[in-house]
Order: structure tokens, then sequence, then C-alpha cells
């Protein structure tokens, strides 16, 4: 994986959370939610 210091802050910041304090199902949600996003932004490209 890239430097996590090449992408913006929030990026950052959602990884730190996703490390440390999510729980189980906030994790399968932000799943979703990225692998969602991820999906229409390719579909645009």
């Amino acid at each position: 994986m890239k430097d996590i210091d090449l992408y913006p802050k929030s990026i950052a910041k959602a990884i730190r959370y996703i490390k440390q304090d999510a729980d189980k199902n906030q994790l399968e949600e932000i799943r979703k939610l990225i692998d969602n996003a991820i999906k229409i932004r390719l579909k645009r490209v």
C-alpha cells in the first residue's frame, strides 16, 4: 500500500478510525459504503 501521507487528511482519519475505534458492525457498513463508492467511480472513468 502507498504511504498514507499521499492521500487527503480525511482518508488518513478514516483509516485511523477503522484501525482503532470501529466495531465489527461499523466495519461491515464502512466496507459496503466504500465498495459502493469505488464501483460508482470506476464506472465513470
